[in-house]
């Protein structure tokens, strides 16, 4: 992990951060799209990326067997610490999973197409998650949307010479390279079609894919009402793979399986 990604996140920041403004829903729609789509308990969950814990302790509860790993090492330590036996938690890099072939019924990939920025890593790790797949398993890539810092500088109020200067490179390729933690960390922005391409290319059929938030999140001065809140869920719900408004969720969810032949990670290069 790039060291500037691992200092951001060793900051602590993400502890909290899904029951907080926006992100809670995030963490709702999220929780709703796996309800809907992830196969009945007992299942085996392997969630790369899973930082500290949020939905493998969700998924740990509803029954399944949910192995976690993740690169920072402050989120290892709090998943254990959040895990108390119900699931583990170890450190793991989503390019080289330390997982045998065949060993899970879905793998969740809800946070590392975010920092990686070279198109060959990302292909990498979504290899690897066909590597790890069983026949017939569940594939489950979040990726954050082209057009998020955009929505979210206009939401709050960051557009000014410097923010506009980085929007318009993450509009015209994907990545973000930002000077102040408070506007995230380096990062890669898809499009909607470059995540599916991405995903294809990599050995998988897509079987869906989902605006997380919706318009709504836009919202962000209501969300403390509940019914505002349910509101901007109904509305994302509405229109999840509508594609003239997918990109205006702040995230994607792309649902995958396995093809029945795997394309070979070595040719992707590093």
């Amino acid at each position: 992990m790039d060291e500037e990604i691992r200092a951001y996140y060793e900051s602590g920041l993400e502890l909290d951060r899904l029951a907080q403004g926006y992100s809670r829903i995030e963490f709702a729609r999220t929780k709703e799209l796996l309800s809907r789509f992830l196969p009945a308990p007992p299942a085996d969950i392997l969630d790369v990326g899973g930082g500290p814990g949020a939905y493998a302790s969700w998924l740990a509860d509803a029954g399944y067997a949910v192995r976690l790993v993740d690169a920072t090492p402050l989120h290892v330590e709090q998943a254990v610490e959040l895990a108390r036996g119900r699931f583990s938690a170890a450190a793991g890099d989503a390019l080289a999973l330390d997982e045998e072939d065949d060993s899970a019924d879905v793998v969740l990939l809800l946070g590392p197409l975010y920092h990686l920025v070279a198109r060959s890593d990302r292909l990498t790790a979504l290899a690897e998650g066909h590597r790890v797949l069983r026949s017939g398993g569940l594939l489950v890539v979040a990726a954050i949307s082209r057009f998020a810092s955009l929505l979210d500088g206009l939401l709050r109020g960051l557009l000014d010479a410097d923010g506009w200067a980085l929007v318009e490179r993450d509009l015209a390729d994907g990545t973000h390279l930002p000077k102040d933690a408070a506007l995230f960390t380096t990062a890669y922005f898809h499009r909607p079609e470059e995540l599916a391409g991405e995903i294809e290319e990599a050995g998988f059929a897509l079987d869906g894919l989902f605006g997380v938030e919706g318009p709504g999140w836009l919202r962000a001065e209501s969300l403390d009402d509940e019914q505002a809140r349910e509101n901007v869920i109904r509305v994302a719900r509405s229109v999840e793979q509508e594609p003239a408004i997918i990109g205006a969720s702040a995230h994607f969810l792309a649902l995958a399986h396995p093809r029945l032949t795997q394309p070979h990670p070595q040719s992707y290069d590093r």
